[in-house]
């Protein structure tokens, strides 16, 4: 930013494209603990973070891999295993004494019926409070996996493309067109 002859110069995680501080501020106004969601192509996180002047306070974070601990064989980057995820935190979020937060996106753009929302759906259906809009929320059936399974079917009589497809469940030993009954398994182990 340029006054006159004076340049200032942006804070570093600003210029880095780290940190969206009118947004944060936002955020931590509310004097709640932030439900953060990131995400990557095959992995996923959910993390509280507690605001301290000194730096934030990492509760704790559960990532995919806690997915596979449990016996997930579905991808770990699509909208089941959002939910799945957000369901876990919730539920470790709950445990840990935290019953209200503020959901975080950080840079993420936010779409209705995205992973992101999933992962909120997961932490709201495991009892942790958290304000949103309900009309962001994906669908039971696309939360559940019915999509996935419903491609599945359609594409199991080319058997090339379904190989190709469906790749990474094969190797894992679960049928794509099963994935409704397996994430239900899944779940009834998180709440169980």
């Amino acid at each position: 930013m340029k006054h006159g002859n004076i340049f200032t110069v942006p804070f570093r995680r600003k210029r880095q494209g780290r940190t969206y501080y009118r947004k944060r501020l936002k955020i931590l106004m509310s004097n709640k603990f932030r439900f953060v969601v990131r995400m990557a192509l095959k992995n996923f996180q959910a993390s509280i973070i507690e605001y301290s002047a000194k730096g934030d306070k990492v509760l704790f974070t559960i990532d995919s891999k806690a997915l596979i601990k449990l016996g997930w064989k579905g991808d770990n980057g699509n909208i089941p295993s959002a939910y799945l995820i957000g369901a876990l935190a919730g539920k470790k979020a709950l445990e840990r004494g935290v019953k209200d937060a503020v959901l975080d996106l950080g840079f993420n753009n936010s779409t209705k019926g995205s992973r992101l929302y999933a992962a909120l759906a997961g932490a709201v259906d495991a009892g942790l409070n958290i304000p949103f809009n309900p009309e962001v929320l994906p669908s039971k059936d696309r939360i559940s996996g019915e999509h996935i399974a419903k491609y599945a079917q359609q594409l199991e009589s080319n058997e090339s493309m379904y190989k190709r497809q469906f790749s990474n469940y094969i190797k894992k030993g679960l049928n794509p067109v099963d994935i409704v009954k397996h994430f239900n398994e899944i779940k009834v182990k998180i709440h169980g």
